[in-house]
């Protein structure tokens, strides 16, 4: 044994390294040794592949990754990899353009398919990266590692224990259990299996919580003997499932009985005191254009689609560090990660060494580590230098020292933290590098927010609808309704950022309304139904509802009831906010990708007027699928489409939708969703109240039960009647943004959101806007009862327009809007 692969070791404590024979690399190749500052275990197996410990060229830490990924696939029944051994020598030997040229290779291997429903679980700190490279290399749904954090909100799937580690506790924090569930193969990755006393206790706990048929185990090196070996073929009958292994080096580590005592000697008599730092110096941050979509780990789960958008960003993101460093010709950099912030570090690194190879510019990349080793000046030895530092995150195993190992003397150190640990005690590293430092800070891809239910939020049943909000009942967020249209149209505050005043009915409009309902119950029903086959016939019977709170949700669970009372269907349902201008809440889009396919959600509201949110759903889907790779179908599905907007609805006639008639009162007591940034973080869902004060006044159930009653009268009426609007003529003209536009013109408004056309929009206008008039077909006087009403006890005139395109049309007041044209709009301004 020779370099700094371990012999320094070896002489002093008697620790050797043995390789097994076979084709594969020998585990004295891929790791050197070093002392730990550690009671239960004196030798630190220190890799050469791993990017941890030793600044290592980061392509040929992905190549490693990918290799072992790809041996993992060949257990699994993919083609094994062949003849990679030699040019994995050639890269570690440092040959020119080998650790490209293996990276390279191993991509090709990438992809091998080995079925769906594949999960990978890393280990923190060391293999988190590690874990990163196998899941990708087996194109896995899913990709999890263990953290020894615990942000709040978090909710512990499960907890296990590394014994002979200086930090023993790992817990599991998925976003969502479901990540952890399946019947496909789950792989365990570590850097180095030296009892698997660890992956022992792991599958015993994966098994209780989510048992699936088959494991493979994978490692850098396999240093298990043949009673570990056994130990586990043991608890894999135990567990009645297929247990496997495969490493990319195998061997035995001999240790000596007193190597214990032995290394504590060591460790104290060569330990000398940190000397005193140097002047530090300059830091700059710089900001990447990391998506906030994009997790920067796995802490929480990275699926498939988050994969793809890595690599769609990486060479702008290398583009900008590049920009940022300025390393002259023949330079260094070092691309330091922090802790279980491997990964992205590492692919960072990997893209700029990249870029920076025609300029003759090494790059490096290493992590700092929570694991206490002797740093001896030796060339026999694996760590040479190291630099101490108070822990800058919050752990659940407390603020004890942090290290980074071989640091070296860079001309530059790329310090990549998450925002959590982006803390003014991380001075202490920053000051203490040999280099001027470039801070990046990548947004930490915490846990989702917790659903709403009802009865505590809501009057809907809890099966009815999952609500994707964030509870502001607390919060005083109703404002005069005339202010809040000042602000709204003068571009002082957007409609979102507050609520209206709630509007009561009086005892004559709720007559109207259950009147109005009576009336048209059954021909909701059957538009409910029209709706709800035209899905399953063209979607599939696996739908996801996700329905636009509020307007929305009533016809969600109404087509909820229809696919459970007709087809015995139990669709999942959720409601999602989106806001006008500000497009759909990725954060509801985030946690319907991680717990469905996206391509199975269906978004559904309650009609289209001029056909705004129609617009802006595809919109804010598009864009949310460029940023995450998730790929949601923007065919919005609703019970009524007047406007001409959709090609999926229950009927394009404008009639009364009797919800229409009341706010919160008819849509579970939930407002209208808000989006203000005083009480929405980037984390949050959008949010909504809930107003348990008005409970006796709530008819949400009444409607959906009057409207229920009528599925088995007309369900022979659907079942005709449903194939011919299938066939028929269903693309969208926009024939409703045009009347729009003519009406906005004809009375000098000039803005056509000031221009709200159907009975619904209608509606709205005059029950949280401030309405300037209301325009009515006559023919459809007799259907318009609600809104007649609401317009007289408002004192807003009603205009009869013969050739209306819709039964009514309300129209905003524009006294607020600067520019208002036409004599009424001149008169509007006066009256202001």
């Amino acid at each position: 044994m020779s370099g700094w692969t371990g012999s320094w070791v070896h002489e002093h404590l008697g620790v050797q390294l043995e390789g097994a024979s076979g084709d594969d690399l020998r585990v004295e190749e891929l790791v050197g040794l070093a002392l730990r500052r550690n009671p239960r275990r004196a030798h630190l197996l220190v890799s050469r592949v791993l990017g941890k410990h030793v600044p290592t060229d980061p392509r040929l830490v992905r190549a490693a990754g990918l290799l072992l990924g790809a041996r993992v696939a060949a257990e699994l029944g993919a083609p094994a990899p062949t003849g990679w051994q030699d040019p994995v020598r050639a890269a570690l030997a440092g040959h020119d353009g080998a650790a490209r040229d293996l990276r390279d290779r191993a991509v090709a291997l990438g992809g091998a398919g080995v079925g769906e429903d594949v999960c990978v679980l890393g280990y923190a700190e060391t293999a988190t990266g590690l874990g990163h490279l196998v899941a990708e290399a087996l194109d896995a749904d899913v990709y999890l590692h263990s953290t020894r954090r615990h942000p709040a909100g978090a909710v512990q799937l499960g907890r296990f224990a590394e014994e002979h580690s200086h930090a023993t506790e790992h817990r599991l924090l998925p976003r969502s259990p479901e990540l952890l569930t399946g019947t496909g193969p789950l792989v365990l990755v570590d850097d180095e299996l030296s009892t698997g006393r660890t992956v022992r206790n792991t599958l015993a706990m994966l098994h209780a919580i989510a048992p699936r048929p088959r494991y493979v185990v994978a490692a850098l090196i396999d240093l298990r003997s043949a009673e570990d070996e056994a130990a586990l073929q043991e608890l894999a009958t135990e567990l009645g499932a297929q247990v496997s292994v495969v490493s990319l080096a195998r061997g035995r580590v001999q240790v000596p009985a007193e190597a214990l005592r032995r290394g504590a000697e060591l460790v104290q008599a060569h330990s000398t005191p940190q000397p005193a730092p140097a002047p530090p110096h300059p830091v700059r941050r710089v900001a990447l254009d990391w998506p906030v979509t994009l997790p920067d780990g796995g802490r929480h789960g990275v699926q498939r689609p988050h994969r793809a958008q890595l690599e769609q960003v990486l060479p702008a993101l290398a583009a900008q560090l590049d920009a940022a460093l300025q390393v002259p010709a023949g330079g260094s950099v070092l691309v330091l990660g922090t802790e279980e912030l491997m990964h992205a570090p590492l692919r960072l690194a990997e893209a700029l060494a990249d870029r920076l190879d025609d300029r003759g510019v090494a790059v490096r990349s290493s992590t700092t580590t929570r694991s206490p080793v002797l740093a001896v000046d030796d060339p026999g030895y694996a760590i040479r230098g190291g630099i101490t530092f108070p822990a800058h995150d919050d752990p659940v195993d407390g603020p004890g020292p942090r290290f980074a190992y071989n640091v070296g003397r860079p001309d530059a150190v790329v310090v990549v933290v998450d925002d959590v640990a982006d803390t003014p005690q991380l001075a202490g590293l920053l000051d203490a590098l040999p280099a001027p430092v470039l801070l990046v800070t990548l947004p930490s891809a915490g846990p989702l927010p917790t659903p709403l239910h009802g009865p505590e939020f809501g009057s809907y049943a809890a099966d009815e609808v999952t609500w994707l909000l964030k509870d502001l009942s607390a919060v005083a967020l109703e404002a005069p309704v005339e202010e809040r249209e000042e602000a709204v149209q003068n571009g002082g505050a957007h409609y979102a950022e507050s609520l209206p005043v709630e509007y009561q009915p009086d005892p004559a409009y709720l007559a109207l309304f259950q009147q109005a309902l009576t009336g048209s119950a059954r021909r909701l029903a059957h538009a409910v139904g029209v709706l709800t086959e035209l899905l399953l016939a063209e979607r599939g019977p696996d739908l996801v509802l996700a329905s636009l709170a509020r307007a929305g949700t009533p016809v969600g669970i109404l087509v909820r009831r229809w696919a459970q009372h007709v087809h015995g269907l139990q669709l999942p349902h959720y409601a999602v906010s989106i806001v006008r201008g500000r497009g759909i809440d990725p954060v509801a889009l985030r946690y319907l990708a991680a717990h469905h396919d996206p391509a199975a959600v269906v978004f559904v509201d309650g009609w289209t007027g001029k056909g705004a949110i129609t617009s802006e759903l595809t919109a804010a889907l598009a864009e949310h699928e460029l940023a995450t790779g998730a790929r949601f179908n923007p065919d919005l599905a609703v019970l009524a489409d007047p406007g001409r907007c959709v090609r999926t609805f229950g009927t394009r006639e404008d009639y009364l939708i009797a919800s229409a008639c009341l706010n919160s009162t008819v849509s579970g007591l939930v407002s209208r969703t808000v989006l203000n940034a005083t009480h929405i973080g980037p984390a949050d869902f959008h949010g909504a109240k809930f107003y348990a004060e008005l409970a006796g006044s709530d008819v949400s159930t009444d409607f959906l039960d009057a409207v229920t009653a009528h599925f088995d009268a007309v369900r022979a009426e659907v079942a005709s009647s449903w194939p011919h609007v299938a066939a028929g003529d269903r693309e969208p003209t926009w024939s409703g943004w045009a009347a729009v536009r003519e009406i906005s013109e004809a009375y000098g408004i000039g803005q056509e959101n000031l221009v709200k056309p159907g009975v619904g929009e209608t509606t709205r206008v005059l029950l949280r806007r401030v309405p300037w008039k209301v325009l009515v077909r006559p023919d459809a006087r007799a259907e318009l009862g609600h809104v007649l009403l609401l317009a007289e006890r408002r004192g807003v005139p009603v205009e009869d327009v013969a050739d209306l395109a819709y039964s009514c049309v309300g129209l905003i007041h524009p006294r607020y809007t600067r520019g208002a044209t036409g004599a009424d709009g001149a008169a509007a301004q006066v009256l202001a």
